[in-house]
């Protein structure tokens, strides 16, 4: 069995989390009008001086603070009144403030192209409120020959991913929401620059299986003027199927076990004029975790939403 990831995007023990496939959205608990197109530019920023090793909390000694910058653009489309397709790929550059003589200065590339699927399941109208569930799939692969065993810099894991999501949402006629989901992530193989790995035994192979997970998400947010403006708290964890620790003076590898928990924030606003075009903002810390990074992430982006076929005034 094979690990998760999201978007939000992390560096150790071989997670790196879509911002499509398991961080928040613009389009989360919304869909798109039929015909219409939005368009997402996004960049985040993320930092890291301690990791956990295997459940102990550790400093960074030799690399000490680990950066990652993260710019992604992403499409969503509405085929029908009930579904949206998605398509994201993001760019990454990553680094430490101590590059250690040079061994360790980082990378930068095109990460993982990511593909997706959101469908309105249920949706109902009563005199408190709305009740609506949707469930979505998204499938993301390399496009790029980077190296996923360089951790905790390496772009990504390097292997296809297939998530499952379930979302429900019930909103308040006051503006008042809760959000909860669900999801699974399915992880296949990553290629290794060498021949041998140990994960609680010996490989003699340069492939490796990366963990599969669970992910979970409880949001509390609100509508404002005039539902041009939401704001949200979130709280959010990923749970490994398998996996290894860590091991004691050696660097985390894509076999690792990655379990964490997050809490942020995250805004969204839409213009009256010109019509179309919003802005978005997150923040997030990871609180708790094993195998994986104490990573504290601020982003922002612009989004634009069009009629493709039939503009809109």
């Amino acid at each position: 069995m094979k690990n998760y990831f999201r978007t939000l995007i992390l560096l150790i023990g071989g997670l790196a989390l879509s911002y499509i496939t398991v961080g928040q959205t613009p389009t989360d608990g919304l869909m798109m009008p039929k015909g219409d197109i939005c368009f997402l530019v996004n960049f985040e920023y993320g930092q890291f001086d301690h990791y956990w090793e295997g459940e102990t909390l550790r400093k960074n000694g030799t690399i000490a603070k680990v950066q990652r910058r993260t710019a992604l653009v992403m499409s969503a489309y509405g085929i029908t009144k009930r579904l949206d397709a998605y398509v994201g790929l993001p760019f990454i550059s990553t680094n430490s403030t101590n590059p250690n003589g040079g061994r360790f200065a980082g990378t930068k590339g095109i990460q993982d192209l990511t593909l997706g699927l959101k469908y309105e399941a249920f949706r109902h109208k009563g005199e408190k409120g709305e009740l609506t569930a949707f469930g979505s799939v998204t499938f993301s692969t390399p496009v790029s020959n980077y190296l996923s065993d360089y951790q905790p810099y390496s772009l990504g894991i390097g292997a296809p991913q297939l998530a499952w999501r379930g979302l429900v949402e019930y909103e308040w006629n006051n503006g008042f929401y809760l959000r909860g989901n669900g999801g699974y992530i399915w992880k296949g193989y990553t290629e290794a620059e060498r021949e041998y790995y140990y994960n609680d035994g010996s490989y003699y192979t340069s492939w490796m299986d990366v963990p599969s997970a669970w992910t979970y998400e409880a949001v509390i947010g609100k509508w404002f003027m005039n539902k041009s403006l939401r704001v949200e708290l979130n709280y959010n964890s990923s749970k490994s199927t398998s996996g290894d620790d860590i091991r004691a003076y050696n660097a985390p590898q894509p076999t690792n076990k990655v379990d964490m928990e997050r809490v942020g924030a995250f805004a969204q606003y839409f213009f009256k004029k010109p019509k179309g075009l919003g802005l978005v903002a997150s923040y997030s810390k990871v609180i708790n975790g094993r195998n994986a990074p104490e990573m504290s992430s601020i982003s922002a982006g612009i989004t634009y939403q069009f009629g493709l076929f039939h503009p809109k005034n």
